[in-house]
């Protein structure tokens, strides 16, 4: 594919205008459109960067190859079925929707269509994760905080579909086993939806997860901390930055612990994830987050959801 591909960013809300931004960037993107359901929000992000601007999405389906969709999460499933069902490969942000059923149908129809279906789990881009994911060999014990202080935005879904879902779509690709059991809690605490929520996941080889997330903290933090039978692994998914800490004998035989901080080149991981949605359509390659993927991470999210509704506890 020699020409550049004709993108457009549909909804450019406080994530969206980054993803305007970062095609506007790209030398073998060209960024048509933007569309909006305001039509000031619209112009004012067209006007940024240099593009046409629409509030009608069947506006610009002949005009374009690809899109981001970065909508609220209730209206992913209806704009995402235009797109693909007019061959328009997407980047659509995560969750995939709200339901199994949704998730299925779009997977179905770019299946149908041949449209590439990448979700946005962002965090598969940050370049600790990948070098993370060089070094873990048999991860049996691992640990996520992901917390934030109350800004109002994400609302219209629960906590675990809108920040826990990061980490649980890292501990899935992690981990080369079956979840055999999930147990959780939480409770609403600024809105009528969970802001706050803890997840043990156990798999069948025997290693277990232990995610927190919160959107009602005073302070922003997103680590994951990993151990394994040789060595401590902890990643401040934010900075990027990894410590690995190993045991190791010293000359008179007895045990100690090394600790070294691993430097990675550092990148924005919206840059890589945008970059690697134009580089699988281009050669056309199978997408580093599928729909599949998007899927079995939002099919354990809504597990988890009920579960704290019920107040129970189940098997996977």
């Amino acid at each position: 594919m020699d020409q550049k591909t004709k993108v457009a960013v549909i909804g450019v809300g406080s994530l969206g205008q980054h993803h305007a931004r970062v095609y506007s960037e790209m030398e073998d993107v060209e960024l048509v459109a933007v569309v909006d359901a305001s039509e000031v929000r619209a112009q004012e992000i067209a006007t940024k960067f240099g593009c046409r601007y629409y509030t009608d999405l069947t506006q610009v389906t002949e005009k374009i190859d690809a899109a981001s969709v970065v909508v609220p999460t209730p209206e992913h499933h209806a704009v995402a079925k235009i797109l693909l069902g007019k061959g328009i490969h997407l980047l659509l942000e995560k969750p995939i929707t709200k339901t199994l059923e949704e998730a299925d149908d779009l997977i179905a129809i770019s299946k149908r269509t041949g449209a590439m279906l990448q979700i946005g789990h962002i965090e598969q881009f940050n370049t600790g994760v990948k070098m993370l994911k060089e070094y873990l060999i048999n991860p049996r014990f691992i640990e996520c905080h992901r917390v934030a202080p109350f800004v109002g935005r994400g609302i219209d879904v629960h906590v675990i579909l809108d920040l826990m879902i990061h980490d649980i779509d890292i501990i899935l690709s992690l981990v080369p086993s079956e979840l055999s059991e999930i147990r959780a809690t939480g409770t609403s605490v600024m809105t009528e939806m969970i802001d706050i929520a803890n997840v043990r996941l156990a798999f069948a080889n025997g290693c277990v997860a232990n995610i927190t997330a919160s959107r009602i903290s005073l302070e922003k933090l997103r680590k994951i901390r990993i151990f394994q039978p040789d060595a401590y692994f902890s990643l401040d998914y934010a900075n990027q930055e990894m410590r690995v800490c190993r045991r190791v004998l010293q000359a008179d035989g007895t045990p100690s612990i090394t600790s070294d901080k691993v430097f990675t080149e550092k990148e924005e991981p919206l840059k890589g994830e945008l970059t690697a949605f134009i580089g699988a359509i281009r050669t056309d390659e199978i997408p580093k987050v599928s729909g599949e993927d998007g899927r079995k991470a939002l099919d354990v999210a809504l597990q988890i959801v009920d579960l704290i509704k019920d107040g129970q506890t189940a098997p996977a």
